[in-house]
C-alpha cells in the first residue's frame, strides 16, 4: 500500500509541475505580447508629452530675445522689426519669417535667427559697411561692396564720392563699387569723386582736375597699378580702360 501511495502521489506531483510550467510558458507568452503593447503606449505617452512640452506648455517659450552684431542699428529697433512674441513656444517660432522681416532692414546685410534653448531667439547681424557715398535725390547715401545703396549717411568725411544719373541702375553702382573697392589707400586718397554713366563707362576725377577714364570694373586692380605709375606723367586724361594699353592725353 505505501508503494501505490508515494507512486501515485509522485505521479500528481510531476503532473502539478507540468501544469505549472505550461501555465508559466503561457504567461511568457502573453508577457511577451503585452510588453510590447505597453512598450507602445508609453512611448506614445513620451511623444505626445514631448509634442506638448514642445510645441504648446510656456515651459519652453521664448522669454528673451538677443540681438548680436549691430553696429548702427539700435537692439529695440531690431527686436521690434523681428516682432517675436514672447511667450511663444520657442519650437513654433518661424525662424524663416524672422529672419525675413530683419533683413528687410536697409542696413542689413545679412543675418542669422536661431533658437538658443530653453527660451531665447537669437538674432545674429551683419551690417552693411559703406565703402563709398552716393548722392540720389539730394540725399547723400552710403554705397556697399555689393553696390547696394542703404540710408542717409549724413557727412561724407573720408569716403569715396560716387556721382551717377537715376537711371544708372544697380548694376552700375555695383561696378563703381568694385573701383573704389580696387583702390589702394593713396591713390583713393587722389580721388574727388568717382563718375558712373553705365557699367563700362566710369571714369575718375582727381582731386587736382585731372580725369581717369576707367572703363568698367573689369580688371581694376591691374588699372589702379597702372594709373599709379602713368601719374607721374604730365597730362590731364589718363585712359586704363585698356590697361595693356593705357594713354595719357594732355
Amino acid at each position: 500500500m505505501s508503494r501505490g501511495v508515494l507512486r501515485s502521489d509522485s505521479t500528481v506531483t510531476a503532473s502539478e509541475r507540468s501544469r505549472r510550467a505550461f501555465a508559466r510558458r503561457q504567461w511568457s507568452r502573453r508577457w511577451l505580447t503585452w510588453r510590447w503593447v505597453l512598450a507602445g503606449v508609453l512611448l506614445l505617452a513620451l511623444v505626445v508629452g514631448a509634442g506638448w512640452l514642445f510645441l504648446f506648455s510656456s515651459v519652453l517659450a521664448v522669454a528673451a530675445v538677443e540681438v548680436d552684431g549691430e553696429q548702427h542699428l539700435g537692439e529695440s529697433e531690431v527686436r521690434e522689426v523681428a516682432d517675436v512674441t514672447r511667450g511663444q513656444p520657442l519650437a513654433r517660432v518661424d525662424l524663416a519669417a524672422v529672419r525675413s522681416r530683419v533683413r528687410a532692414l536697409a542696413l542689413v546685410r545679412d543675418v542669422e535667427v536661431t533658437r538658443q534653448w530653453p527660451d531665447t531667439i537669437r538674432i545674429g547681424l551683419e551690417e552693411r559697411v559703406a565703402i563709398a557715398v552716393v548722392e540720389i535725390g539730394g540725399r547723400v547715401r552710403g554705397l556697399d561692396l555689393e553696390g547696394v545703396v542703404f540710408d542717409d549717411f549724413g557727412p561724407a568725411a573720408g569716403l569715396p564720392r560716387v556721382q551717377t544719373s537715376a537711371d544708372a541702375g544697380r548694376d552700375a553702382l555695383r561696378e563703381a563699387a568694385a573701383v573704389v573697392a580696387s583702390l589702394p589707400d593713396e591713390l583713393a586718397a587722389t580721388v574727388d569723386h568717382v563718375e558712373v554713366a553705365t557699367v563700362d563707362q566710369i571714369e575718375l576725377e582727381l582731386r587736382d582736375g585731372r580725369r581717369v577714364v576707367w572703363g568698367s570694373a573689369e580688371e581694376s586692380e591691374l588699372k589702379a597699378e597702372v594709373l599709379t605709375s602713368l601719374l607721374s606723367q604730365r597730362g590731364s586724361t589718363y585712359d586704363v580702360s585698356v590697361p595693356g594699353q593705357p594713354t595719357v592725353r594732355r
